[in-house]
């Protein structure tokens, strides 16, 4: 009965051996299998696609700040609120400004009778220079009178006819002549003096387009465009974020009162390592994900510019790496993806929502950084255009109540028009 049961582990040896190797011969084919499947995705696949999910989205966030000091007299837009380009936002109380436009409007008024006057004065001075030459005139001929008889009498002193007296007297009147000569030849010199300095400061000009009027001038133009800023327009269309402005604050120039986002007009920053770098290219293809919608809603980009430096080299406070113990850290710079205006209309984002980012890099044909300069400004708006239009009719106004005269504009431009007489 022992000798069947001991034969019977013996003969199941042979069986157990074939089954690990049956099994390690399996294992052996799905390892090749899986590294060459792994290699295949990796050649065909993964090698055209460089992804991540540091990526943010970002915009233009543009602050509204006033270009004058005021008081908040009224608020017309307040948080989420979506604003057209020159829509009004914050009005500041005009009577300040209202005040300095009244101020520089007199200055100009007065600037240019005085400038009147200084023409007027030419013709009173040039007068002067005729009278004074008049008197040259007369002065001569009573030289000659004198010395005429004074050449008479000393003819005469010989015979006694006249006396040492009157000749004396005759020497004494030439004399006081020719004083009087050089005394009106002082006098014409000093005349025409005071009428050239006269006319430097009118030569070559009109009262209209004197420098001491367009002086003034500016000022007023300067005031009427106070008056303009006193109201806040929207630049650009967008939404309303992190209004601070209250009413009845008093406000400096320069001082952020909210913020408008537009938000048709963003981009999205995605922060590859620099190992990733390698094969990014300007105008690759990139699809996009955002978390707010979900894998469902997909956006196209395209890669419009690489970063020129790390985070790093630009925060605040830089790394020191040769101080101290180092350790290496792998770096990201940030890549620019354009995103499609239509997708952002039909599925709106906001500015620093996180998104994945894959950019396809199969092709190779693009730039890493741009090589030419732009050619078109990346934004404007028409909002402040224009409003220096209201200024110069109003000191060609000015100009034409204080001097009586049709004026027209020869020129045009706020700084260098030209006025003339009609």
């Amino acid at each position: 009965m022992n000798a069947p049961q001991q034969q019977q582990p013996q003969a199941d040896a042979p069986l157990r051996g074939n089954k690990r190797r049956k099994a390690l011969t399996l294992l052996t084919v799905t390892v090749v299998a899986v590294g060459a499947a792994w290699f295949l995705y990796d050649w065909l696949v993964a090698s055209r696609y460089e992804s991540t999910d540091n990526a943010y989205v970002q915009g233009n966030i543009i602050q509204i700040t006033p270009q004058i000091g005021g008081t908040i007299q009224a608020i017309y837009a307040d948080d989420t609120d979506f604003v057209k380009a020159g829509q009004p936002l914050v009005k500041l109380d005009p009577a300040d400004v209202q005040v300095a436009l009244q101020q520089a409007e007199a200055a100009l008024g007065q600037t240019v009778r005085q400038v009147r006057t200084i023409y007027a004065t030419n013709g009173t001075l040039a007068a002067q220079v005729r009278q004074r030459e008049a008197d040259i005139a007369r002065a001569e001929a009573e030289v000659k009178r004198a010395a005429d008889d004074v050449a008479r009498r000393q003819s005469l002193t010989g015979n006694g006819a006249v006396s040492k007296e009157e000749l004396d007297h005759a020497q004494q009147q030439l004399a006081n002549a020719r004083s009087q000569l050089e005394a009106a030849r002082a006098g014409a010199v000093a005349a025409r003096e005071q009428l050239a300095s006269n006319q430097t400061m009118t030569e070559g000009t009109n009262v209209e387009s004197h420098p001491q009027v367009q002086a003034a001038a500016a000022k007023v133009r300067e005031a009427w465009l106070a008056t303009q800023r006193a109201a806040l327009p929207a630049p650009v269309d967008g939404y309303v974020a992190k209004r601070t402005a209250q009413l009845g604050q008093r406000v400096n120039a320069g001082a952020p009162l909210m913020t408008i986002v537009p938000l048709n007009q963003l981009w999205v920053d995605a922060n590859f390592k620099e190992v990733q770098l390698r094969k990014i290219r300007i105008g690759q293809p990139v699809k996009l994900t955002a978390d707010v919608y979900g894998k469902h809603v997909e956006y196209d980009g395209v890669v419009q510019g690489l970063g020129v430096g790390t985070g790093a080299a630009f925060a605040l406070l830089p790394a020191q790496n040769a101080t101290g113990n180092w350790i290496k850290v792998v770096q990201r710079v940030p890549v620019r993806v354009a995103l499609d205006a239509q997708q952002l209309q039909r599925n709106p984002l906001r500015v620093g929502l996180s998104m994945d980012v894959t950019v396809d890099v199969s092709n190779q044909d693009g730039r890493t950084l741009a090589d030419a300069p732009r050619n078109a400004p990346v934004s404007q708006t028409p909002v402040f255009a224009g409003s220096e239009e209201g200024a110069d009719t109003e000191v060609r106004r000015i100009i034409a109540a204080n001097t009586g005269r049709d004026l027209r504009v020869v020129g045009a431009g706020p700084a260098g028009s030209r006025i003339g007489a009609r």
